[in-house]
């Protein structure tokens, strides 16, 4: 399955971050431990042992329903091919000692041989697996290499020595161009290279449409790594923090002072700006490895988010202590994830509430008076939001799982892909629903979904109501710059025409005739369509 790769850059340090987990994973006792257990057990040699205990491990992420945290599996079966390289005596290919400029075509890449890249050799790579969520593909983006990744096919159709145009805006890798198609894609290249740089260089600039409304424009987040990369894309903040990586892989939970540390960490680098902190988004026991697995047939429908906090209320307190500790130290919002009746909310406050007085007795600082919001997120939520809204400060619209969610599909499942379109007027439906309701009850609706990240959607956002975007970091400048090239009012009009629509291609007919300049200057825009 082809997948879209932003080209844009990202911070090297997360890089960084990337091989040294793959290091902690190489070291990790639990592998070693299982390893030794089975080879001892049932008398097989060490590859077939370790073989066999990654094979687990790499289906325990394949269970979780988050993206990011699914792809982590891919991560433990690249360590484990070093291992088997030194095991099998195999030959190790260095993509460092490549002499000529090429474009690379495998199978798959690991995030070590990835970072082996000499780019003014390496002009860009597909594989057949991986994602643009994977550590892979986080790389790619980090070295502002353009990649095509789960491409499928490629590497058994691609030969030594063909010509190629990789990319990696509309995930399309055309084999032997035409001359013609050549000439077009270079000048297309050097065209995005040069709104890239435009845009970077706007992207401190407010984000404020032609008639004066301001819609701020933050960062979604998944280490605190990355809250370099939003403030130097210049976002407004951060509007997602996905707390996870903390708890992934690991024997034990997180203590109270090493998330305290985390959050300060990310909070410290943008005081004067907000940081929306969400709450654990797991199904804690499918991702910790110090816990029996849970039979759960549909994990995605399952003990997940909020419900597994409820559940577990000492892991849920121990990090909504380091919270409200950190908040201490800037603008904190706290996000609750997965909300889908109005009861969560209520039992969560309660929880807060005994938090809140837990620190009072122990003498340590910290800020009560936090802004409390929820996902929207579960087509329950939206369809109650009148009701939550009466209980937080503000919500914030998740379109990753509305989608799925409304449309009854696996994003994950690429026969049913065809339904994710974040256009769909059922969609669109729920989302006004929800923006309505928190104005009424004179609060505000944020969006964090990657509907967020694309251009496309932002006359749709604006015209909707959203009060604010948070965007994957690399995205901020050009939602910025189409933020600033759109008058509000039009916007509005606009959207009541496409509520009255029943087709996504009727909506986005609409939206070229109306917008058509804004896309024509996306660099999202691939030179194919």
């Amino acid at each position: 399955m082809r997948r879209i790769i932003s080209e844009d850059k990202a911070n090297s340090r997360e890089s960084v971050h990337i091989l040294e987990a793959h290091l902690v994973l190489l070291k990790d006792k639990m592998i070693y431990n299982r390893t030794i257990e089975v080879i001892e057990k049932d008398l097989i040699n060490a590859e077939w042992a370790v073989m066999r205990v990654v094979t687990g491990l790499k289906s325990m992420f394949e269970g979780m329903d988050d993206d990011y945290l699914r792809d982590r599996g891919s991560d433990i079966l690249h360590v484990t091919e070093r291992i088997m390289t030194h095991l099998t005596g195999s030959d190790v290919v260095n993509i460092s000692d490549i002499d000529k400029r090429v474009i690379l075509v495998a199978r798959d890449l690991s995030p070590a041989e990835t970072s082996q890249i000499q780019l003014e050799r390496v002009m860009g790579f597909v594989t057949d697996f991986g994602a643009s969520t994977s550590h892979t593909g986080i790389i790619a983006r980090s070295l502002e290499i353009p990649a095509v990744l789960g491409l499928e096919n490629g590497y058994s159709q691609i030969k030594n020595n063909d010509i190629i145009i990789v990319d990696g805006g509309a995930g399309v890798v055309v084999i032997n161009p035409k001359e013609q198609t050549l000439i077009e894609a270079e000048e297309l290249k050097a065209n995005y290279e040069a709104r890239r740089a435009a845009y970077t260089r706007r992207g401190h600039l407010p984000s404020k449409t032609k008639d004066g409304c301001d819609l701020p424009i933050m960062g979604n987040i998944e280490l605190p790594e990355e809250v370099v990369a939003v403030l130097d894309k210049g976002g407004d903040g951060i509007g997602l923090y996905r707390t996870e990586f903390q708890y992934l892989s690991r024997r034990d939970f997180p203590s109270e002072d090493e998330l305290f540390e985390n959050y300060k960490s990310v909070i410290e680098v943008m005081p004067e700006k907000p940081v929306t902190i969400r709450t654990l988004d797991i199904n804690g026991d499918k991702a910790l490895n110090h816990i029996n697995v849970l039979d759960e047939a549909n994990p995605a429908l399952g003990m997940r988010a909020i419900r597994y906090c409820l559940e577990k209320t000492d892991v849920f307190k121990t990090q909504l202590r380091a919270i409200y500790r950190a908040a201490k130290f800037g603008r904190v919002r706290l996000l609750l994830p997965m909300i889908s009746r109005v009861q969560e909310v209520i039992e969560t406050k309660t929880i807060i509430g005994e938090v809140v007085n837990s620190l009072k007795k122990d003498g340590l600082p910290f800020q009560k008076d936090i802004q409390i919001g929820v996902m929207i997120e579960v087509p329950s939520a939206a369809l109650t939001a009148d009701q939550i809204a009466k209980q937080v400060d503000f919500f914030s619209i998740g379109t990753n799982d509305l989608i799925q969610y409304t449309m009854a599909m696996d994003r994950g499942n690429q026969h049913v892909a065809y339904l994710y379109n974040p256009l769909n007027p059922a969609v669109l439906s729920l989302i006004k629903n929800a923006t309505d309701a928190a104005h009424k009850n004179n609060i505000p609706v944020f969006m964090c979904g990657e509907m967020a990240s694309e251009p496309l959607y932002t006359p749709v956002l604006l015209g909707l109501g959203l009060d604010e975007l948070s965007a994957n970091p690399q995205a901020i400048p050009v939602i910025k710059n189409a933020v600033r090239t759109l008058d509000a009012k039009q916007a509005r009009l606009a959207v009541e025409q496409i509520m009255t629509l029943t087709s996504e291609q009727e909506i986005e007919a609409l939206l070229l005739s109306n917008f058509g300049d804004l896309f024509n200057n996306n660099l999202n825009r691939s030179w194919r369509r």
